[in-house]
């Protein structure tokens, strides 16, 4: 065949555009499109703002989970979040169960309650002394002591220090004596303390066994008439000194003067200490370099 003017020719599988709709429906139907064909980048810039467009549908229907404020032990007020349906439409999720429960009170604001004042530290009580009335027979280096009064081996203002041992306390069975000489004893270093409150605890050692007689380390110190003090140190330290540096000069004339005012009957003391005292009261005297041996008369002599 052959063309002829005024003739169109049609492929013979051609489909009519009515014969291939006609039993589709009606939302399927595409219209044909005129102009430049379709590039991949058209399609993929749809694809794009029809992803975007879902993203924003979720968005506005999402749902938040419901609050609920408690007020008092009994009513609590449920705050539902809302799901989005429009501008104009706010609908309250009845499904969504409370999952969080606020009480007023940690929102109030309250003033910290001031912490109470501490108590004053309570003065230790003073040792209990078991106080007798006792006999120093004999010589202060050839006698015994009868029913002696122990000095506890630590008060507020002493601590024993055992010259055996090098270390504090004392044994108690080293620490008996006359009762005037236990008085004696607590009353100047009590004084002593209150004229010198910032000075340290003062150590006393050895004063007699509690029968009396010999006694290691001493030729005398047999009737309860003798007590060894040990000179106050410079840095403080509640022990024997070991050097006459170490030795605080003022602090122990001090301690001196108050054993002589209470009727010490003789103080030996150190040649090197360089304290000083009434002639034939205060008396130097070898191996005393770190204490003063204080020595009282016998009660009734």
């Amino acid at each position: 065949m052959t063309w002829r003017s005024g003739e169109v020719w049609l492929e013979a599988e051609l489909v009519w555009f009515r014969e291939q709709h006609a039993f589709a429906p009606a939302a399927a139907v595409e219209l044909p499109r005129f102009g430049p064909a379709e590039t991949g980048l058209d399609a993929s810039r749809r694809r794009r703002y029809a992803a975007k467009a879902a993203r924003r549908r979720r968005l506005a229907t999402r749902t938040v989970p419901a609050v609920a404020l408690v007020v008092g032990s009994s009513t609590m007020l449920p705050i539902a979040a809302f799901r989005h349906r429009g501008a104009a439409q706010a609908v309250p999720l009845p499904e969504d169960p409370p999952s969080l429960t606020f009480h007023l009170d940690d929102f109030s604001f309250r003033l910290p309650e001031p912490a109470p004042e501490p108590a004053a530290p309570e003065a230790p009580a003073p040792p209990a002394v078991e106080w007798h009335t006792a006999t120093s027979v004999g010589l202060w280096y050839a006698g015994h002591l009868v029913d002696g009064t122990q000095l506890p081996v630590e008060g507020p203002d002493w601590v024993t220090w055992n010259p055996n041992a090098d270390s504090t306390p004392n044994l108690p069975r080293r620490l008996y004596g006359n009762e005037r000489t236990i008085r004696a004893i607590l009353a100047v270093l009590s004084s002593y303390r209150a004229e010198h409150p910032d000075a340290p605890r003062v150590v006393v050692g050895d004063i007699s066994l509690r029968g009396g007689g010999r006694m290691d380390q001493h030729v005398s110190h047999q009737n309860g008439l003798d007590v060894d003090v040990y000179y106050p140190r410079l840095d403080g330290y509640l022990s024997a000194p070991i050097a006459t540096r170490q030795i605080d000069r003022r602090l122990s004339q001090e301690l001196l003067d108050g054993f002589v005012a209470a009727g010490a009957k003789v103080v030996f003391v150190g040649y090197s200490t360089g304290l000083r005292g009434p002639s034939g009261v205060v008396v130097p005297y070898p191996n005393h370099e770190n204490h003063m041996h204080v020595r009282f008369r016998s009660p009734g002599s």
